[in-house]
């Protein structure tokens, strides 16, 4: 019985210790990324990352768009935990998602920063798109 309360007492240190940390954190973020294109066109590039992104199940609105150079989209005010904007832009050299985002709660906002970090949809979108073009997965960005 004594080490189910040391392991409740324990838990409950790292919880709070985590959630003072990610209270200290900023609440908006910046995160972007860039794949590199070496043998698709910007057209095909466009068709691809759109498909990529309306698979995605948070909703979104678009805020802005030059097809097929140009998307902005913002997550649903509906969303209380998390929102911002990704924008969306294609060149002939590549594809960059930036993501201007905030996260509500400061232990989520830890795990975002620290555990998962801020390009990880970014990358796996990026990633999803390389695939299904054929090209190398090469990210870029901060």
């Amino acid at each position: 019985m004594r080490w189910i309360a040391l392991l409740v007492v324990v838990l409950a240190v790292i919880v709070a210790g985590v959630a003072l940390v990610g209270s200290r954190l900023p609440r908006e973020h910046v995160a972007s990324r860039t794949l590199r294109l070496t043998k698709t066109s910007p057209q095909d590039a466009w068709t691809a990352a759109m498909a990529a992104t309306s698979a995605s199940s948070v909703p979104v609105d678009i805020v802005d768009q030059d097809p097929p150079r140009r998307i902005v989209t913002k997550v649903k005010d509906t969303e209380k935990m998390f929102g911002g904007t990704w924008t969306i832009a294609v060149a002939p050299a590549g594809i960059t998602i930036t993501e201007n985002g905030w996260v509500a709660n400061p232990i989520f906002r830890f795990v975002s920063r620290y555990v998962m970090g801020h390009h990880a949809t970014i990358d796996g979108v990026l990633k999803q798109v390389a695939a299904k073009l054929g090209e190398e997965p090469v990210l870029t960005g901060e």
